[in-house]
């Protein structure tokens, strides 16, 4: 379904999802309408291996790739096209702070960032390393925000894991080692992966590896065979993998392995078991293994011989279990003589004739242990009375003088009058089959002690959590539906002053302030229907009447509400107090570079002011003279001193930063070569400067101030490295950033043209290159420095697309360079200085407004306008002007400075007259233009700013461009 929509090619089921949407009532409207900014940002995320995030548009519509299926859990279904602040509710109010962030232009990047969310695995806490970006569409403007994301749960977690138990581990550990050595059963611990962690000596020599042997490699995917089918065991099918995976316990598994050492198959009884925390997560497992390859042998034997246990003409039917046949007998018991066979004669250490002639039974029992004599007899009376069915184990001595024992099993029938007849039986050779059961009942009895072990292991736990309850920093309460506390740890009374009882009496609305009560209420009303509230934040009220900013994760469990709260008041005053430092810092910072200038400026004010009054003095002598034909000599030379004045003037406009945001299309060759005079007076004679312009170089879409900025700070920073001079080349080029390097310099592949600044200076040593750009962070002494100045390079190269990259070695010079991306297009030409008779006149019946406080300035500004064919309309102020914009009257251009009087500043009025002109188009004039007048520093489409001091010719010209424009 995508072949009409290539943007969406190999991407995978996220695209199928974007292509079997219905689009037809969504504000961005079908795919197929689409801008190619949309198109292309969809297609690199889509085709991304890494899990990406594109919100796009003023209500960031919510798009994102296969590798972020796992992270939206229940979300997945419809998240896709959907707004970000309904996808993300439970974490919106803590990203929309960072949203903020990255479309002002400070992009940032987190690590191990704590995050509660419901994902595919249910509601989880969880741990993430990301950042955010701005994406510009074809025009320069902010359309939307990359977010890479990559989830560090995992990691998390097994540091913190490792960290609690590793004390609990150490105390274990030794009586753990000692009992497994003593083990005469085979023991396998492994975690919860299936990776063997332990095993001991018997494991080893059931398995014949080398006891020297340090550790070995496993089973591998298979582990051995089924005894009774001789087909493969496969790991998964492996009591131990039961255990693990389904938490199973297994006990009396037979299974038949090949030892490591060649020796053959051995068959081993197995039972495992899995190992669990205090949460009744499976942590790992242990088997046990009991070596049976003997007794099978002999249980095979006896299975195949098992015709011979009939005797009497199958009179007595026997069901033997385990063991080998060593004999038979049958007692005539109206007669008393006992016969036996061969076998049976050799096992009591009797005479084989005499068996088959005939014994009595005190012969028999003579060589029974005598231990077990009284209680064979009492069997064997007991048999015989009752009959039936007769089984008992005892002691024989046999003729090598050692005590074995046997299974003798029998039957006893009677005459139909209850006399006793005949006793038959067979004689097992039992001594390997209890042995057997002698080391099972021990290995029970060990396993035993471990399960204890692991018991009170869980105990420990379990006191180690109502320890934290106590000690926690952290305010732990459960609460009812009601909205009363039921339980509090310590931290509510030292954190309030109140006492758990005053806390549990009243309902806890009465605690919190008034201004924050109706959100807790809307908060509590979605824990009633069972929703998460995570990051929720609410002011506390404490016993000396202060209240206390607190941060909630509560989850509701079965009628009651779990909750975690943190006291986050001296957060939010640190982080007020540090905005309003930073800020202060970061304005003495960019101030810092017009400090740089003034030095040299001064003297060229100086002389710019000369020529121009001098010049003025000579026309007013000449004129008064009658000498008119010098006039036009000394206007000239005015008006170039001017011009030239104005330009300086638009220069520490730029390096204040208080010019308008305004990204262009810009020729960076060009903007170098205007730069180079005020880089030679502030970086003084001693340091040499050296301008390589590239061939054909690209042009980029920036903001040209903010890069003339940069540049100028790059060349101080040259400087000061250079205490003694030296050399500073500024270099451009154009570079093609295939993916292996793209990912080096941490940008999308593609074209890049590059701006570099090399110095001879003193370079940087590692570490001072690792912390470059990091805020505040600066190697020049006490109050030379803010350290802001990498900082803001770094975050205009990444607000623009692009990337800054240091090189340097210390004691050999640096080199930074700007990665600007390459725009598809021409550079957009500087404003023509032109005679204004050049300028394009005005169409019929065009209406240009006025607003402006200064009268000069509304003067000079009407004249233009009638001069070219404009009609004019002048107003004084914002209210006058807004009110002619709210008439019929035609108006084609607003022209207005930005601070006004009448309540309302320039841009206020723009933005209120376009509620019934949503087509006005406006250039705004002003000495400087602050952000905060011109919305964020954004001009919307139809805006533009000029700057004072201007030229008449550039007025006339940026008039014609912004009505023509459409």
């Amino acid at each position: 379904m995508t072949e009409s929509l290539p943007f969406l090619a190999g991407g995978g089921e996220a695209a199928r999802m974007i292509a079997e949407r219905d689009w037809s009532d969504h504000p961005l409207g079908p795919p197929q309408t689409w801008p190619e900014s949309l198109r292309t940002a969809l297609s690199l995320i889509l085709n991304s291996p890494e899990s990406m995030i594109l919100a796009w548009g003023p209500d960031l519509h919510f798009f994102f790739n296969d590798t972020y299926f796992p992270l939206l859990g229940p979300r997945l279904s419809w998240a896709m096209g959907e707004r970000f602040d309904r996808v993300w509710a439970d974490g919106w109010d803590q990203a929309k702070p960072i949203i903020d962030d990255a479309f002002a232009g400070r992009s940032r990047r987190f690590e191990d960032l704590p995050w509660k969310l419901a994902t595919d695995r249910g509601e989880a806490e969880t741990w993430w390393s990301f950042s955010y970006s701005r994406v510009l569409d074809g025009a320069g403007r902010i359309a939307g925000l990359f977010i890479f994301t990559n989830e560090t749960t995992k990691r998390v977690r097994t540091e913190a894991s490792q960290r609690d138990s590793e004390t609990a581990l150490r105390r274990s550990e030794s009586l753990l080692s000692a009992t497994l050595e003593g083990l005469p059963v085979g023991v396998i611990i492994a975690d919860a992966e299936g990776r063997i962690v332990r095993d001991n000596p018997a494991n080893r020599e059931i398995w014949g590896i080398p006891p020297e042997t340090a550790s070995w490699a496993g089973y591998g995917d298979w582990v051995g065979y089924w005894p009774e089918t001789g087909e493969r065991l496969r790991a998964e099918e492996w009591g131990m993998a039961r255990a693990l995976l389904n938490g199973e316990i297994v006990r009396g598994e037979l299974v038949e392995i090949e030892r490591f050492d060649g020796a053959g198959r051995r068959l081993f009884l197995n039972n495992a078991a899995p190992i669990r925390d205090g949460a009744g997560r499976i942590i790992g497992g242990v088997v046990a293994e009991l070596d049976v390859t003997e007794r099978i042998a002999v249980e095979r034997r006896l299975r195949e011989s098992e015709a011979l246990a009939r005797i009497n003409a199958e009179r007595v039917q026997l069901a033997l279990s385990a063991g080998a046949i060593v004999g038979t007998w049958l007692w005539d018991l109206p007669t008393d003589r006992f016969t036996v066979d061969e076998a049976f004669a050799r096992a009591f250490g009797l005479d084989p004739a005499h068996g088959r002639e005939g014994l009595s039974l005190a012969q028999v029992v003579e060589t029974v242990h005598p231990d077990d004599k009284a209680g064979l007899a009492e069997a064997i009376n007991e048999a015989i009375v009752r009959g039936g069915a007769y089984a008992h184990q005892y002691r024989v001595r046999r003729a090598d003088g050692r005590y074995y024992w046997i299974e003798a099993n029998g039957r006893v029938d009677h005459a139909p009058d209850g006399t006793p007849l005949s006793f038959p039986g067979v004689l097992i050779d039992v001594e390997e089959r209890r042995a057997v059961a002698e080391e099972r009942d021990r290995a029970i009895v060990l396993l035993r002690r471990l399960n204890e072990t692991l018991e009170e292991q869980v105990a420990a736990r379990t006191a180690e959590r109502d320890q934290i309850w106590q000690a926690s920093s952290d305010l732990l309460a459960v609460a009812d539906s009601e909205g009363r506390f039921v339980s509090l740890n310590p931290a509510w009374s030292a954190t309030l002053g109140w006492s758990e009882a005053e806390l549990t009496a009243r309902p806890f609305l009465d605690f919190v302030h008034p201004e924050d009560q109706d959100r807790t209420r809307a908060a509590a009303a979605g824990l009633a229907r069972g929703e998460m509230q995570l990051g929720f934040e609410n002011r506390y009220r404490a016993r000396d009447g202060s209240y206390r900013w607190f941060s909630w994760n509560t989850v509701p469990r079965q009628g009651l509400i779990y909750a975690s709260v943190r006291d986050v008041t001296a957060i939010k005053e640190q982080a007020k107090a540090l905005a309003e430092a930073e800020e202060a810092l970061r304005q003495s910072q960019k101030m810092e570079a017009v400090g740089q200038l003034t030095g040299g400026l001064a003297h060229d004010f100086n002389n710019l002011l000369a020529g121009i009054s001098g010049s003025l003095e000579l026309m007013q002598t000449r004129i008064a003279q009658g000498r008119l034909k010098d006039v036009d000599r000394y206007m000239s030379a005015a008006q170039g001193a001017a011009k030239r004045a104005a330009a300086l003037t638009h220069r520490l406009l730029a390096f204040s930063r208080r010019q308008t945001l305004d990204p262009r299309p810009t020729d960076v060759n060009r903007l170098v070569t205007g730069m180079e005079d005020l880089i030679r007076r502030t970086v003084g004679p001693t340091i040499t400067i050296e301008v390589v312009g590239a061939a054909g170089l690209w042009p980029s879409l920036v903001d040209p101030p903010q890069l003339e900025n940069a540049l100028l700070n790059l060349c101080i920073n040259a400087r000061d490295a250079m205490p003694e001079g030296g050399r500073i080349t500024i270099e451009t080029a154009n570079k093609w950033l295939d993916a292996h390097a793209a990912r080096r310099h941490e940008v999308m592949p593609g074209p890049y043209l590059a701006l570099c600044v090399t110095d001879t200076g003193t370079g940087m040593s590692p570490d001072v290159r690792a912390k470059a750009f990091d805020p505040f962070f600066t190697t020049k002494p006490t109050g030379q420095g803010t350290g802001l100045g990498l900082s803001m390079i770094y975050g205009f190269a990444k607000q623009t697309g692009g990337q800054v990259r240091i090189y340097s070695e210390f004691g050999e010079g640096t080199t930074v360079c700007l990665y600007l991306p390459r725009y598809h297009g021409e550079a957009e030409a500087p404003d023509s200085l032109g005679p204004l008779v050049d300028a394009p006149r005005a169409e019929r019946g065009e209406t240009v407004l006025v607003v402006d406080d200064e009268p000069t300035v509304r003067m000079l500004v009407t004249e233009v306008l009638e001069e070219l064919g404009y009609t004019a309309i002048e107003a004084a102020d914002s209210a006058s002007g807004l009110k002619v914009l709210q008439s019929d009257v035609r108006i084609d251009l607003l022209i207005s400075d930005v601070g006004l009087p009448g309540g309302m500043n320039g841009r206020q009025m723009a933005d209120a007259a376009r509620l019934s002109r949503p087509d006005l188009k406006v250039l705004f004039i002003t000495g400087y233009a602050e952000n905060a007048a011109v919305g964020n520093g954004q001009l919307e489409p139809g805006m533009a700013v000029l700057t004072k001091p201007f030229v008449v010719e550039t007025l006339g010209l940026r008039i014609r461009d912004i009505i023509s424009r459409g």
